[in-house]
């Protein structure tokens, strides 16, 4: 199926680190530590849509990171009708990022796969995100001695889709794309950015999006093992 593949690259968020639990996680720990009066459920029913929304504007550098913090916060307590003040957003959004990274767990199938993979292939990160906090990530969850290189948007200075974080990838990792193959969550930032260098990709239908064209979809980690 793919053929020549010597170096696999990851995303992380949504692909190998389970985002959406570690963020429910930690918005938990937070509304309740800083007594704000919301149902957790309603509010990451609220938010995800809302983070998802921002952090594609986000990827298109038409908003800073700063600008990211505070507006998914300010949008989602908007929604739902709860007069939070600028200082508490200001706290939550920190507290948000300072504990986000503290919890460690993967999408079903991850460490398994990554442990099936390892001993056949060069295994890199590429991942849209701040240096340590991504870094926190992977050291938290316990996944980091399988990983060779680990390249993310700030150290790059570019976000995915963009060739250059891709072609810095590839540099450091010193391979090429023909030898590559991309595996993530993210059909935009993810499959077209890594094939708009030549490079492999397989899609992991995290979000369960429709169906498409572009590269092979799975919907489940275990299925890498009939693949590689």
């Amino acid at each position: 199926m793919f053929e020549g593949v010597e170096d696999i690259f990851f995303d992380l968020d949504h692909t190998l680190w389970d985002f959406e639990l570690n963020s429910a996680l930690t918005f938990k720990k937070i509304l309740v530590e800083n007594e704000v009066d919301v149902e957790i459920t309603s509010f990451l029913e609220v938010y995800r849509p809302i983070n998802l929304s921002y952090w594609k504007v986000y990827r298109e550098n038409r908003i800073s990171k700063e600008d990211l913090r505070y507006n998914r916060l300010k949008e989602t307590f908007d929604a739902l009708g709860y007069e939070a003040s600028d200082e508490l957003i200001f706290i939550l959004s920190e507290r948000y990022i300072n504990y986000l990274s503290t919890f460690g767990n993967l999408i079903p199938n991850a460490r398994q796969v990554l442990e099936y993979l390892a001993p056949k292939y060069n295994l890199h990160i590429i991942t849209n995100g701040f240096r340590e906090t991504q870094r926190s990530k992977i050291r938290n969850s316990n996944i980091q001695h399988f990983f060779n290189e680990i390249i993310d948007s700030e150290t790059a200075g570019v976000k995915k889709p963009h060739p250059q974080i891709f072609e810095a990838a590839l540099k450091l990792a010193d391979t090429s794309a023909k030898r590559s193959l991309m595996i993530g969550d993210n059909r935009e930032a993810d499959i077209m950015g890594a094939q708009a260098l030549g490079m492999q990709a397989l899609h992991f239908n995290f979000h369960n999006e429709p169906k498409h064209q572009l590269c092979r979809i799975i919907n489940n980690l275990d299925e890498i093992k009939n693949l590689l």
